[in-house]
């Protein structure tokens, strides 16, 4: 590659433009693929040296897909398990921090670990099972507090810190590791 050049993607690469989104972002999927988002406002240019800054990060996500994920006997078994344990834990959490909750579901998310919808519905990845607890313990305060507030804004984090004072240990575990139990 030529410095000063633009990028020039290779084929398992593909640039997507979402006009909700606010800044540009990589995803690897299961393939191997690369999606590009690119913002309203943002250019298939920047896009290109974005993609470009992020070419480790890229290869280090590649390589965790080669490495074995869960056997799928034990998916079953632990999607099970989540279903029983994960909803007593998050309604507990949600008690002692004097927080309703609506409704809590357990499902096969691929990109989080879990979400809040402003009716109080929380839905929680499985995958949490397989967590360290005090990881697991962070992704519920998280999605705790979104009950409170409905973004990520500076105010969203200081509740966050209130009720886990050790989540950003609990958010490098998440982007150190996570890719890995997916």
């Amino acid at each position: 590659m030529q410095l000063g050049l633009p990028f020039t993607a290779p084929a398992e690469y593909y640039f997507v433009r979402h006009r909700r989104a606010r800044r540009y972002v990589l995803r690897v999927d299961e393939e191997g693929r690369v999606r590009v988002t690119i913002p309203w406002g943002g250019s298939r240019r920047e896009a290109d040296a974005f993609a470009r800054r992020h070419l480790e990060w890229i290869e280090r996500q590649r390589a965790r897909l080669r490495e074995p994920a869960i056997a799928a006997d034990d998916r079953q078994r632990l999607r099970a398990r989540a279903a029983v344990d994960l909803p007593p834990l998050l309604l507990q959490r949600a008690r002692d921090l004097g927080l309703p909750v609506a409704r809590v579901s357990i499902r096969n998310q691929r990109s989080r670990w879990g979400s809040c919808g402003h009716d109080g519905h929380i839905t929680l990845n499985w995958r949490l099972i397989v967590m360290p607890d005090w990881v697991r313990d962070y992704v519920i305060v998280h999605e705790l507090m979104h009950l409170k507030r409905m973004d990520h804004s500076p105010a969203y984090w200081k509740l966050v810190e209130g009720a886990y004072p050790d989540y950003r240990r609990a958010r490098g575990w998440l982007r150190a590791n996570g890719a890995s139990l997916r």
